[in-house]
């Protein structure tokens, strides 16, 4: 029996409305409406990404200095200077500008539950 890699992503957020808007009008993820209860799906590739409303016991409040720390999540982008561009204009906080490493040009934001999340272009 061996674990072959991640499989499925999921954020878990504080109002799950105002991140499925997020991720579908800041970085044009495409809902997919067979999602379970709870939890709002895209379609992603390779692997499938959503956001759910927190398991019990989950106060993503209490999560210091936020939630998701020591995990890097990285999602593949055309454009991500684009992309970059675009979520500055909104007012999205970057914590790191857009620079050029192995994984093409990449950049970090945090989305509006405070996950670090970095965007690359490099297929």
């Amino acid at each position: 029996m061996a674990v072959t890699g991640p499989d499925f992503i999921a954020l878990q957020v504080r109002d799950l409305e105002r991140a499925a808007e997020f991720y579908e009008t800041r970085l044009g993820l495409r809902r997919v409406q067979a999602a379970p209860p709870g939890a709002v799906l895209f379609a992603t590739s390779p692997i499938p990404f959503a956001v759910r409303e927190p398991l019990p016991g989950v106060d993503l409040d209490q999560a210091t200095p936020r939630p998701g720390t020591g995990v890097a999540l990285w999602l593949h982008c055309d454009d991500s200077q684009e992309l970059h561009d675009s979520l500055a204009a909104a007012g999205t906080t970057i914590l790191r500008a857009p620079e050029a490493g192995p994984f093409g040009l990449a950049f970090t934001f945090l989305d509006p539950d405070g996950y670090a999340v970095t965007v690359h272009d490099k297929a």
